[in-house]
């Protein structure tokens, strides 16, 4: 009988379906915005993008005269700018086999390490959360410390569906410990004998090795330089770009120190701005955190300007106050005080709705000069697997790809967790 040989097709199809199977974080996220991009044959190059709505916010009116509200809605935009895959030497002897063999032996590792690529990518927009409760540095373990994390997320009305938790390793092991300690024999069983949290408080768990470490730069608790520094929704900043579009402002800090460093997505509050309820607009008992979306180096003189989210969208007047995001605008020399010691890593358990994220996957183009290209999409995903012959070493090569991007949609869905 001769030899059947697996094609590039059937590889294909299996290697989609083990990486749809093999992703986590990635899995949990907002997945639609695929079908946003224009279709196309041939497929999509690295740094195709497509522009998507941030959604408008309204103010209740009060008494029965009508006051119209303008529908004003911001923008951001969706970029497949990464792409990412693995190479492969499979020879005739491995194409022999079945797929399920070939599954388990090669394309399953291959695409664990793909899945991991992808989860990483996804739990980097950790840096773009602003919330961040429990204390740095500290495990997670016990069922208090987890409900910081839905406690803020209540506060700020964010939906009760679909919520998850991606906690590390360590924090995982602290919660399930906890677990233990209740007179519940379901909860015990998973937390004792499965080592699993599962579903708390109406979020999913999950443990991943991916989850990230952020380390804080070298900043020193400043002031702010200046009054005045609150913006509103529609206004163009120095850099040009509007606010509802930038997704934060710009904010002059002094006291930083001589080059203090301040690293992307260190989270700090401003003595005297509350928090606000996103939905309700109540003021809510906590300071409003923020996050710095770029790396910053502050002058001689301790002052950086620092680019930061949410906007200081101060109360206004009905019905401009919809977009109000603190109590009240800050105050020159207000105190400005980081999260987490200077210089030091702190694990960054995820907690969010699925919306605070979108992953979106394309397929990528299909070169000209390839013999032979297979595309294969499950579930939103895409994979190329295109082989080719290397001639100067009489082999065969097969490339598995993979075209996606990650955004960080509505942040203020999400929550950063320690214990």
């Amino acid at each position: 009988m001769p030899n059947n040989f697996l094609t590039a097709n059937v590889i294909a199809k299996a290697a989609v379906k083990i990486l749809d199977n093999e992703l986590v974080a990635a899995s949990k996220v907002h997945r639609g915005y695929e079908d946003e991009f224009s279709s196309t044959v041939n497929g999509y190059q690295k740094g195709a993008s497509v522009t998507i709505k941030r959604p408008p916010q309204f103010q209740v009116r009060d008494g029965a005269t009508a006051q119209p509200q303008d529908i004003t809605e911001g923008t951001t935009s969706v970029t497949v700018d990464k792409m990412k895959g693995i190479d492969l030497r499979i020879s005739s002897t491995d194409r022999t086999l079945s797929i399920g063999e070939l599954s388990e032996r090669v394309i399953k590792p291959a695409m664990v390490s793909l899945a991991n690529q992808v989860d990483q990518d996804v739990m980097s927009l950790y840096s773009s959360i602003p919330n961040w409760v429990g204390t740095p540095g500290t495990v997670l373990s016990s069922y208090s410390g987890f409900l910081r994390g839905t406690t803020r997320m209540n506060n700020g009305s964010v939906p009760k569906d679909n919520r998850f938790c991606m906690l590390s390793p360590d924090d995982e092991a602290g919660l399930a410990d906890s677990q233990t300690k209740f007179l519940n024999d379901k909860l015990v069983g998973e937390a004792y004998r499965d080592g699993a949290v599962g579903r708390i408080a109406q979020v999913d768990t999950y443990m991943s090795q991916n989850v990230p470490v952020h380390v804080t730069g070298s900043r020193t608790n400043g002031t702010v330089n200046g009054a005045g520094q609150n913006v509103t929704y529609t206004q163009v900043l120095s850099n040009g770009v509007a606010v509802k579009d930038f997704g934060g402002q710009l904010l002059n800090v002094s006291g930083l120190g001589n080059g203090g460093v301040v690293a992307k997505g260190d989270v700090f509050t401003i003595a005297g701005v509350f928090a606000v309820n996103h939905v309700t607009k109540q003021v809510l008992p906590y300071l409003r955190q923020f996050t710095v979306l770029a790396a910053a180096v502050a002058d001689g003189t301790g002052n950086a300007t620092l680019q930061i989210s949410p906007a200081i969208i101060a109360p206004a007047a009905f019905p401009n106050g919809a977009f109000t995001a603190v109590s009240a605008a800050p105050a020159a020399g207000a105190v400005v005080a980081w999260m987490g010691a200077a210089n030091t890593p702190f694990t960054q358990n995820i907690m969010a709705h699925k919306s605070a994220f979108a992953l979106t996957c394309v397929p990528l183009v299909k070169p000209d000069g390839a013999v032979s290209c297979e595309r294969e999409s499950y579930k939103g995903l895409s994979v190329r697997l295109i082989p080719y012959y290397d001639g100067t070493n009489d082999v065969s090569n097969w490339r598995l790809d993979i075209l996606y991007g990650v955004k960080a949609v509505d942040p203020r869905l999400g929550v950063r967790l320690n214990g």
